[in-house]
């Protein structure tokens, strides 16, 4: 929820950095950017933490 309503603020084409624990985040935010047309640029898993990048969508 925190991010949809970081996304929505942000113009199209702004990418913004997510930090999570949670391995659940790795397939709701390829859902999240699937459904609401906005592009996972780039995931890392690294000690424990989920890196996503999403652009958002025009």
């Amino acid at each position: 929820m925190i991010v949809r309503n970081r996304v929505r603020e942000m113009a199209a084409g702004e990418v913004v950095r997510i930090v999570a624990t949670d391995p659940s985040t790795e397939r709701d935010f390829t859902n999240f950017c699937r459904f609401m047309g906005h592009a996972l640029i780039e995931r890392r898993v690294a000690d424990g933490r989920f890196e996503f990048w999403i652009r958002k969508g025009g």
